[in-house]
């Protein structure tokens, strides 16, 4: 059994980011029989055969990716007989991202989830991978038609949008007027205009007096985001709402707030430690979470079942998704400790999703 890395507080993979275009991190987990091949070796039955997958996200420096990367180490640490190797850009850089793919196709031939911001800079890596036989998995993103991928694990973003927005809402009069402001952190990613789909949807429909400002550019890097967040509050100080689909706009709020001295109506998605702390302290109404981990999580048991000799499902595997208000963040902060938290907290939820996988799984063309 080799070493693990650190498990922290989804912040230890920001390490990854110091090795670009290259696989930086390897975890390996030992135990589980198997009567697969890995990488065209057999093992004669004689020891657990090992399988050699990749984990690529789009970033280390936000939580959302951190948490897809977590996901994935728990499962090669509990399945067993895994050696996944973990890579991600320094920040977002969709060029470094398919280099490290590309990296991954010659060491983990068994099988590479990726998830990434930019879907059409995969079409061509992602069909060359499937056209050399190698198992691929699309995390979060939905892959595009001429990738060729058939597998995507992924949660529904206009539901995450729904819940959040329904959340905030309870906080606003029906028939109050007024602005809400809408951020959105990548312009053109489908996920997080998904996202927003499903709070306009539902401001519409619950709150027509209010007018809907944006979505606004507010970028997915720290320092972007704060500054575009903070502008938008000066131009708009009494909007009745902040919305947002990403993980940077609640930590930005908390840092507007406390520097304003005032607590503003916010709600915003995933599960960043500062934004769970946002939410115990009052600043940020509610959360979307997405599932990160989980996605990473079933993505590794896709691959590990394909391996070994299981057909890996063809579509949209939806694991689910959640709220974080005031009622539950202190769990969520719990569960958020480290990655046997993580993965104490999810385990009924992988138990009752694998055992009947296919009650799980749509066409990937009706991903929302």
């Amino acid at each position: 059994m080799s070493s693990q890395p650190p498990r922290g507080y989804g912040r230890p993979l920001r390490a990854l980011g110091a090795i670009p275009v290259m696989l930086a991190l390897a975890v390996s987990a030992c135990g589980g029989a198997s009567s697969g091949t890995a990488g065209g070796a057999s093992t004669g039955g004689a020891t657990p055969q090992t399988f050699n997958f990749a984990m690529i996200t789009a970033s280390t420096t936000q939580n959302a990716f951190q948490e897809m990367a977590f996901g994935a180490q728990s499962a090669a640490e509990t399945i067993g007989a895994i050696n996944l190797k973990l890579a991600a850009p320094n920040g977002i850089n969709p060029t470094q991202e398919v280099a490290m793919f590309q990296s991954a196709m010659e060491t983990s031939k068994d099988g590479i989830a990726a998830m990434t911001t930019a879907p059409s800079n995969f079409v061509r890596p992602f069909s060359q991978a499937v056209a050399a036989k190698i198992p691929v998995v699309a995390v979060d993103a939905a892959p595009l038609p001429a990738s060729n991928v058939t597998t995507f694990v992924g949660n529904s973003n206009t539901e995450v949008g729904e819940v959040m927005t329904r959340e905030v809402i309870k906080k606003i009069p029906a028939d109050a007027t007024g602005e809400v402001v809408i951020g959105n952190d990548i312009p053109g990613l489908p996920l997080l205009q998904q996202r927003i789909n499903g709070m306009v949807n539902v401001l519409k429909a619950e709150r027509p007096g209010l007018k809907i400002l944006g979505p606004y550019n507010v970028g997915s890097e720290p320092t972007q985001n704060y500054n575009n967040w903070v502008n938008l509050v000066k131009v708009n100080p009494n909007a009745v709402a902040y919305l947002a689909p990403g993980d940077q706009d609640a930590v930005s709020f908390l840092r507007i707030s406390k520097q304003n001295n005032k607590h503003y109506l916010v709600g915003a998605c995933d599960v960043d430690p500062v934004a769970l702390q946002a939410v115990q302290q009052g600043y940020v109404e509610a959360l979307g979470d997405p599932w990160h981990w989980m996605k990473g999580y079933i993505a590794i048991w896709l691959l590990d079942e394909n391996a070994k000799g299981n057909t890996m499902p063809q579509g949209w595997f939806n694991p689910g998704t959640e709220v974080v208000t005031s009622a539950n963040v202190d769990k969520v902060i719990a569960r958020e400790a480290n990655n046997d938290t993580r993965y104490a907290y999810f385990k009924p939820i992988i138990d009752k999703e694998t055992a009947n996988p296919s009650a799980y799984i749509k066409p990937i063309s009706e991903a929302d």
